[in-house]
């Protein structure tokens, strides 16, 4: 099962980067999810560029795979650049919308807002990604790490895989004297702003660092995309790297189960997950949909990792010719069915709660 999901998952990243061509009918039918609900797809026809998170690259890819099947005439490239590089299209007019793993800066909302003729560029969350931490350690199975460890590793002050404080979470395991090799991202990621808030939220004596896209903690090997930290973290011995939770499953690599404010040792588990964004609050207003996540969650099983992937799209004022393909997109995206084709993937559907006033902006979409 996991060979054929693996399979799949780089069938869907290739896909995603290179686009995919229209096939199937230009009819508005319903199709029917394996729970049995339908969505109707609203077919349009045209080209829409859009780029941005790498975290939600098989996402962005099933969709596109699901939508194109139904409608003709249709082509949708997403690259899967980064969330910063995805922002900074957008505010530049190349991109009809963004991804991106963390929100707007207070400095390029107003730029965004510019490239939206009467509207503003609101955060839709499409896509739900637990970050994983994942390792390569020799003999070594089912690690766990409380965040103030997980601080240490990763700011440089613990360097070798027995010290002491790896050992405490771990009092039964078998450790060796490997030194540590932390991967992080070489470019600018949402993932990397979520990992980092993640750090100074729970471990703010150890991680002093703060968050943002950019990776700031001295040592390490950067890479490229959650892909790149994956491959990187394959290749070496006693290494380990924070990566989307699709990625860790793809590449194979074994994760870590993390402490949560419960006290718990959490495995990484869709519905682990979905508990912890069960819990997020809409911070924004009308239908911005920006989250605030509480990373000291005290919910029982509940993984404290998680990201909220946001498309990011002007409310009004998108070009006439892109605007129906957009919205038809968008709103197989945020449906039922949409959600529920991720659950394979690595990602964890949309509460419903909040899935309803995706649907309902996407809807408002002018």
């Amino acid at each position: 099962m996991k060979l054929q999901r693996y399979g799949t998952l780089a069938c869907l990243a290739l896909t995603a980067t290179l686009g995919l061509s229209a096939c199937g009918s230009d009819n508005n039918e319903p199709t029917t999810s394996a729970s049995g609900s339908a969505a109707a797809v609203d077919c349009a026809t045209g080209t829409v560029n859009a780029q941005g998170s790498s975290a939600q690259k098989n996402a962005m890819a099933e969709w596109i795979k699901a939508y194109q099947q139904k409608c003709q005439g249709t082509t949708i490239n997403y690259e899967a650049s980064g969330s910063g590089a995805g922002i900074q299209t957008f505010i530049a007019g190349t991109a009809d919308f963004a991804g991106s793993d963390s929100a707007l800066k207070p400095e390029e909302q107003p730029q965004a807002d510019a490239k939206c003729v009467g509207g503003k560029a609101i955060h839709l969350p499409m896509v739900i990604g637990p970050v994983a931490v994942a390792y390569n350690v020799s003999g070594v199975d089912n690690l766990q790490l409380k965040p103030a460890t997980l601080a240490k590793i990763f700011g440089g002050k613990v360097t070798k895989w027995d010290d002491a404080a790896i050992k405490a979470d771990n009092p039964d395991a078998k450790l060796p004297a490997t030194t540590i090799q932390t991967v992080h991202r070489s470019d600018e990621s949402g993932t990397t702003d979520n990992f980092t808030k993640f750090l100074s939220k729970t471990s703010e004596a150890d991680w002093t660092l703060g968050n943002a896209k950019a990776w700031k903690a001295p040592g390490g090997t950067g890479a490229k995309g959650s892909d790149g930290v994956a491959s990187k973290v394959k290749a070496a011995d006693g290494s380990i790297g924070y990566m989307e939770w699709s990625f860790a499953e793809n590449a194979a690599l074994k994760t870590a189960k993390i402490g949560n404010g419960a006290g718990e040792f959490a495995a990484l588990t869709a519905e682990a997950a979905g508990k912890t964004i069960a819990g997020a609050k809409v911070e924004g207003q009308g239908d911005d949909l920006k989250l605030s996540i509480d990373y000291n969650t005290k919910e029982a099983g509940a993984y404290p990792i998680v990201l909220a992937t946001y498309e990011i799209v002007c409310s009004k004022g998108l070009a006439a010719d892109k605007l129906k393909l957009v919205k038809g997109l968008l709103t197989y995206a945020a449906s039922t069915e949409g959600q529920n084709s991720l659950t394979d993937l690595g990602y964890a559907p949309l509460p419903e709660t909040v899935r309803t006033k995706v649907e309902t902006a996407v809807k408002n979409l002018s």
